[in-house]
């Protein structure tokens, strides 16, 4: 006698990925926009209406130069989920897993160290000196009350009393920071609560951009081609 097999059961649906945090330099992406669209309008036009050698000149210049303006302003870029942090850098992709990073540090720029000890810039995170100075100087005037005007009037009202509320409400909302500095801190929260989960452990990979290096070097190639046969 037989019996009938057992069904097996349904299969897990698989676990989303959680939604990655993008950061980028809007600086950069704008700066590198306009380069790109004043390298193009240039260069096409010396290849449509240049004569002699002047059109395959204009094309291995902007063949060697079209990607360098792309690794260094529109292609950095920071992505944080759950499980890892990945930064594309102008010729680098850099995936780490969250149990593999060991400490942030922002001096003159923003970089991110592994449990190894090797260390990776943070391209698309700039520092901004002119940035931190600015927030210095909100949260020295809001530490004081809000400034010498607002000061006044505090003063006219009962003064110290008012005064050491709006410090007091300061204080709780935290210090005045930079938005960079905003960023990092906000990488460093998450790089602490997810450093043990299971699925934020791994090795780190490192990537280079192909896809940049090789039309760039094609133009430096061209390049120098027509001016050694020039």
């Amino acid at each position: 006698m037989t019996t009938p097999e057992s069904p097996s059961p349904p299969p897990q649906p698989p676990v989303p990925v959680s939604k990655d945090r993008i950061y980028r330099s809007p600086a950069g992406l704008a700066g590198g926009v306009l380069l790109l669209a004043l390298a193009l309008w240039l260069g096409i036009d010396a290849v449509v209406t240049g004569e002699g050698r002047t059109p395959w000149t204009a094309l291995a210049v902007l063949l060697f130069l079209v990607p360098l303006v792309v690794a260094y302003t529109v292609r950095p870029a920071v992505f944080a989920n759950d499980d890892r942090l990945r930064v594309r850098n102008p010729f680098r992709v850099i995936v780490l897993p969250w149990g593999q990073v060991a400490s942030f540090r922002s001096s003159y720029s923003n970089e991110v160290f592994t449990e190894s000890g090797d260390k990776y810039q943070l391209w698309s995170i700039p520092v901004s000196l002119r940035g931190r100075k600015k927030a210095a100087r909100q949260e020295a005037r809001r530490a004081s009350g809000g400034g010498r005007g607002r000061g006044g009037l505090l003063g006219g009202l009962g003064g110290g009393g008012a005064r050491a509320d709006v410090a007091a409400g300061a204080a709780a909302e935290g210090p005045v920071r930079a938005e960079t500095d905003k960023v990092m801190d906000e990488l460093r929260q998450l790089s602490e609560a997810r450093k043990p989960a299971n699925t934020s452990q791994g090795e780190v990979t490192v990537r280079w951009a192909y896809e940049i290096l090789a039309p760039a070097a094609a133009g430096v190639v061209l390049l120098a081609v027509l001016l050694g046969t020039g």
